[in-house]
C-alpha cells in the first residue's frame, strides 16, 4: 500500500470496534473504586425522593393548624411560616440528626436510643410527638427494606423493636440512616432541612394556600434561607437544642381540637 493511501473499508471497521473495546473496558477498570461513589449518590437522591413512602405528606407541620387559626392567610403568610418552621426544626431537631450521623458508631443501638428519649422528653406538645415518632418509624421500616446492602439497618430495627423505651423519632432515624448508607455530616443536615420545607410546601398546596407551580418557585427563592438556617445551626451538640418558635409550637399543639382535618399533625 503506497503511502497516504485510503485504508482498506474492512480495516477500517475492525480498527474502530478494537477503539470502541477498549473505551468500554477503560471505565470499569480506572473507575472501579469510584462505583461506590456513584451508587451512594443514587441512594441521597431516593432518601430525598417524595415517592419514598415515609409518610412524610401526612403531616403539614402544623399548617393546617395556623390556617384555621388565622395565623397564615395567604403566600406571604406562608413565606414566613415556612422560615419560621426552618428555623425551628434547625435549632432543636438537626442536633438529633447531627449526633445520630455522626457517632462514633452509627450503628449503636444504646447510644442511638438515648438520644430518641430525649427528643421525645424534649418535645413540648403531643400532636408533634405523635407525628415524629410516625415519621421516624416508617423511615426505618422502609429504609431496612430499601437497603438491603446495609445489615445493620435490618440488625439495628430488630434490636430497637425489643425496646418499649424507644419511639423512633423522625431526626435521630433520619440520621442515623443517613450515617449508616455514608451520608457525611453536613450533607445529612442540609438533606433534612430540604424535606421538612418540601413537606410545608406540598402540605400547603394540598390545602389549596397555594398551586404547585407557585409552590416550586417559593421553594427556590426559600433555599437561601434554607441554607442561612443550615449554616446557623449545623453541627450542634442536642445540649443546644432549643426551641425558638414557641407560638408555632402552640398553635401546632392545637391540631388534635380541630373540629375538621386532613393531616395527622
Amino acid at each position: 500500500m503506497e503511502p497516504g493511501s485510503p485504508a482498506p473499508k474492512k480495516s477500517r471497521l475492525v480498527h474502530s470496534a478494537d477503539c470502541e473495546m477498549e473505551e468500554a473496558q477503560a471505565p470499569s477498570s480506572s473507575n472501579a473504586a469510584g462505583g461506590v461513589n456513584q451508587s451512594l449518590h443514587w441512594t441521597q437522591w431516593q432518601i430525598l425522593d417524595s415517592i419514598l413512602p415515609t409518610g412524610g405528606f401526612a403531616h403539614s407541620y402544623g399548617l393546617e393548624a395556623a390556617m384555621q387559626s388565622r395565623v397564615v392567610n395567604d403566600q406571604e403568610d406562608l413565606r414566613s411560616f415556612v422560615v419560621q418552621v426552618l428555623d425551628s426544626a434547625g435549632s432543636l431537631l438537626l442536633p438529633f440528626v447531627h449526633c445520630a450521623c455522626a457517632g462514633k458508631s452509627p450503628g449503636d443501638a444504646a447510644a442511638w436510643a438515648k438520644l430518641d428519649r430525649l427528643l421525645d422528653a424534649t418535645l413540648t406538645n403531643e400532636v408533634a410527638r405523635k407525628a415524629s415518632a410516625a415519621q421516624g418509624s416508617a423511615l426505618l421500616r422502609v429504609a431496612a427494606s430499601v437497603f438491603a446492602e446495609v445489615p445493620a439497618l435490618q440488625e439495628l430495627r430488630r434490636t430497637l423493636l425489643g425496646s418499649k423505651s424507644v419511639s423512633f423519632h423522625h431526626a435521630p432515624v433520619f440520621g442515623l440512616v443517613c450515617g449508616l448508607v455514608g451520608f457525611d455530616g453536613e450533607t445529612a443536615q442540609r438533606a433534612y432541612m430540604f424535606v421538612t420545607m418540601r413537606d410545608v410546601l406540598s402540605a400547603a398546596t394540598r390545602l389549596n394556600l397555594i398551586g404547585p407551580l407557585a409552590a416550586s418557585v417559593l421553594q427556590h427563592q426559600l433555599a437561601p434561607d434554607a441554607e442561612r438556617m443550615v449554616r446557623k445551626w449545623r453541627d450542634r451538640d442536642v445540649s443546644e437544642a432549643s426551641q425558638t418558635a414557641p407560638l408555632l409550637d402552640a398553635v401546632q399543639g392545637c391540631h388534635a381540637y380541630m373540629f375538621s382535618r386532613l393531616f395527622c399533625s
